[in-house]
C-alpha cells in the first residue's frame, strides 16, 4: 500500500477545526479518515472521571497521551489511509515530533483562524471547553508553523473547504512541512 496523505488543521481551541475537517471530507472524491484528539475524549478512552476524582494526575499522563497521538497517526498513514487531522500544536517539541513522524508523507498544513472575540464567543457556547482556552491559543498557536494554506473560520465552512481543496490540488514546490524541516 502507498503511504497515506495527510491534511493537517492547526489552529486555536473553537476555531472550527473539525467543521472544517468534515466539510472537507464530505467534498473529497477520495475517502479520508478525521481524527482529533476531540474523538478520544469523547469516546471516553481515557479514564477522565478518574482525573476528575483526584486519582490519576492529567499532567503527568498528558506528555504519553499526545506522543500516543502522534505515534497513531504515523501507524495509521503507513497502512496507506489518508488523514485529516486537526490539532492545537501547542509546544515546539510536539511540531518537531510531528515533522519527524511524517517526514515521508504527503502532509498539506493548514492553518485556520479565528477573531479572539469568535473565539471566546465559542467558547462560552460550546460548555466544554475550559473557557480561557482559546485566549490562551490565540496568542501563541500560530506562531510555531509555516503553512501551505490559511482559512478564515469566520467564513462557511464549505467555502473553505473547497478553497483548501482547491489549493490542496494545485500545490506545487516543497511543502510548508518540508520547509519547516529544511530550517
Amino acid at each position: 500500500m502507498p503511504p497515506g496523505k495527510v491534511i493537517l488543521i492547526n489552529g486555536a481551541s473553537s476555531s472550527g477545526k473539525s467543521t472544517l475537517a468534515r466539510a472537507v471530507q464530505r467534498q473529497l472524491d477520495q475517502p479520508f479518515w478525521h481524527l482529533s484528539i476531540d474523538h478520544l475524549l469523547e469516546s471516553r478512552v481515557l479514564p477522565l472521571d478518574r482525573v476528575r476524582t483526584g486519582d490519576f494526575v492529567w499532567s503527568s499522563m498528558r506528555p504519553a497521551f499526545f506522543q500516543g497521538f502522534h505515534n497513531a497517526l504515523l501507524a495509521i498513514a503507513e497502512a496507506g489511509n489518508n488523514l485529516i487531522v486537526d490539532h492545537i500544536i501547542e509546544t515546539r517539541v510536539w511540531m518537531k515530533d510531528l515533522l519527524r513522524l511524517l517526514s515521508r508523507f504527503d502532509v498539506y498544513f493548514v492553518g485556520i483562524h479565528c477573531p479572539l472575540e469568535e473565539l471566546e464567543r465559542r467558547e462560552r457556547a460550546r460548555g466544554d471547553r475550559r473557557i480561557g482556552d482559546a485566549r490562551n491559543d490565540f496568542d501563541t498557536i500560530h506562531e510555531l508553523a509555516v503553512y501551505d494554506v490559511e482559512l478564515d473560520s469566520t467564513k462557511p465552512a464549505e467555502s473553505n473547504a473547497a478553497a483548501l481543496i482547491s489549493a490542496w490540488r494545485r500545490r506545487c514546490g516543497p511543502s510548508a512541512f518540508k520547509r519547516m524541516e529544511a530550517l
